[in-house]
């Protein structure tokens, strides 16, 4: 997991992030994130930005994901 947390308005309706979540201490070793596509920006919060993800999964963002798209594709 990145130590550098996006922004809560750097985020964005379907960008791809790293999340973990409510019910989860994000701050324990052994959290495994969640991966998936933003459906609605909460806010921001000390643990990461606050998202509910399109699969309906809530919690605090720890990164973005890189899109792996070619250019040009």
């Amino acid at each position: 997991m990145a130590t550098d947390r996006p922004r809560a308005d750097e985020l964005r309706q379907g960008l791809t992030v790293e999340l973990v979540q409510d019910d989860e201490d994000p701050h324990a070793e052994d959290t495994e994130p969640l991966t998936g596509e933003i459906a609605v920006v909460y806010g921001g919060d000390p643990d990461g930005p606050h998202v509910k993800l399109k699969s309906g999964v809530v919690g605090h963002v720890q990164s973005v994901v890189a899109d792996e798209t070619p250019p040009g594709t």
